[in-house]
This record gives C-alpha cells, structure tokens and sequence, in this order.
C-alpha cells in the first residue's frame, strides 16, 4: 500500500525559510511523478511543485516561482520543497502525492494517495 508522510513544516516570520520532506513507501518510487500541493484555510488544494517522472523536469505555480525549489532524492524515496522567502499568503496545509495520469497535470484529482500533511504557519 502506498504511503506518503510529510513533515518539516512549522511557524516562522515573514522572509523565513522552510524545508518540508515527504517520505514515499510502497511502490517504485522513481516512476512517479510527484507534486506538492497546499490547502489554506477556506480555499481549495491548489498545486505549489512538480516534476516529471524522470525528474528532469519541474513546474512551479507562479506564486512560488523563485520562492520555492522542489527536488528528489530516489535513493531515500524522498521528495523536498525547499521554501525561502515565505510570506503570509503560504500558510497552508502542505501535501505531497504522486501522480496517477501519465501527462502532465496540476489537478489535485490527478494526483494520490493524499498523506496527512504539515501544516506551515508564516507570520507577518
């Protein structure tokens, strides 16, 4: 069974950094590709990060773009989102999942198992 935990998120000031880790287990890891998506308070999930299969590729929404750094390490089925700069706007729930279509997408519907995730708390 696939499992995803996340973890490293916290409370921090505004132009603070954080880095949240995402440990995978149950399938091959390197043949997904993976996203980090955050649900703030009253909105919907939304995608932050992803990269391709092979993870030669990554996609940013534009409000993280030069903010947040997604990367892969296949050897500890481990995925990361490294986040400077942070500004209130990023509170959120943060979650990452592996994508179950073969193209490219940003729709939470197109990604899964959902894990618990970190909640990160950025104060102004």
């Amino acid at each position: 069974q696939v499992q995803l935990v996340e973890s490293g998120g916290g409370l921090v000031q505004a132009g603070g950094s954080l880095r949240l880790s995402c440990a995978y287990s149950g399938r091959t890891f390197s043949s997904y590709a993976m996203g980090w998506f955050r649900r703030a308070p009253g909105k919907e999930r939304e995608f932050v990060a992803g990269f391709s299969r092979t993870g030669a590729t990554t996609y940013y929404a534009d409000s993280v773009k030069d903010r947040f750094t997604i990367s892969r390490d296949n050897a500890k089925n481990a995925v990361y989102l490294q986040m400077n700069s942070l500004k209130p706007e990023d509170t959120a729930i943060y979650y990452c999942a592996a994508r179950t279509v073969p193209h490219y997408s940003v729709l939470p519907t197109d990604f899964g198992p959902w894990g618990q995730g970190t909640q990160v708390t950025v104060s102004s």
